[in-house]
């Protein structure tokens, strides 16, 4: 059981659990069984006391002078993200960035499942990408309920990677299909229901952050 509940917790803690896990994974394959907070802290630059704390939100907790058990951690890591568990989803926009992220395996072990991708551009329907065929958005509803009838499965996320001028009627279309979560790509502030979750990926942002570090160090 979570410590607190999810939309009060904080974000950067929840941002570093990724490379938390990533560590912890190395060091199994190494045939490590324990980790400390201290060798985690090493690893990242940070305070011991911090990645303690963002342990902790995933409920799980160390042995003083022992530290915590990896399979265990990785357990606790895994089940906090709902990354032990697939995510289906549908992906919209299948250009440059949406081809990048059907490409990128390591979603897939994160239990992200696109099972259906979209685009508006008819000369790319029919066409295969990762063994799934392009459709038309405006079929997303009806893909959704084959998707409901055929496997039991409920469209859970959509992955919106089209220009911001299209994004918002994406997204009404997605959550009138039934999902629940938009992953925004799109340069854009979406209105959606209090219901359903939204993550917006801020690429120009975190270019300008990248570029001004630029700047700074050749100052």
């Amino acid at each position: 059981m979570l410590p607190h509940p999810t939309h009060n917790l904080p974000t950067p803690s929840v941002q570093r659990l990724p490379s938390y896990l990533r560590l912890l994974k190395s060091a199994q394959a190494r045939g490590e069984t324990v980790v400390s907070c201290t060798r985690i802290a090493e690893e990242f630059g940070q305070l011991s006391v911090q990645v303690r704390k963002d342990l902790a939100i995933t409920g799980v907790s160390g042995r003083p002078k022992v530290g915590y058990q990896i399979a265990e951690l990785i357990d606790a890591i895994e089940g906090f993200l709902g990354w032990n568990v697939k995510t289906t989803a549908f992906l919209v926009g299948v250009g440059n960035l949406g081809s990048a992220i059907l490409n990128y395996e390591g979603f897939a072990s994160h239990g992200l499942d696109v099972v259906e991708v979209f685009d508006a551009n008819p000369a790319l329907f029919g066409k295969m990408v990762k063994g799934r065929a392009i459709r038309p958005v405006a079929e997303i509803p009806e893909r959704a309920k084959v998707l409901r009838d055929a496997t039991g499965q409920t469209l859970e996320m959509g992955v919106v990677t089209v220009p911001a001028r299209a994004a918002q009627s994406v997204a009404d279309l997605l959550v009138k299909a039934g999902a629940r979560a938009i992953w925004n790509y799109a340069p854009v502030q979406l209105e959606l229901p209090d219901d359903v979750v939204c993550e917006n990926v801020k690429l120009s942002e975190s270019f300008a952050v990248l570029t001004n570090r630029m700047r700074m160090r050749r100052s």
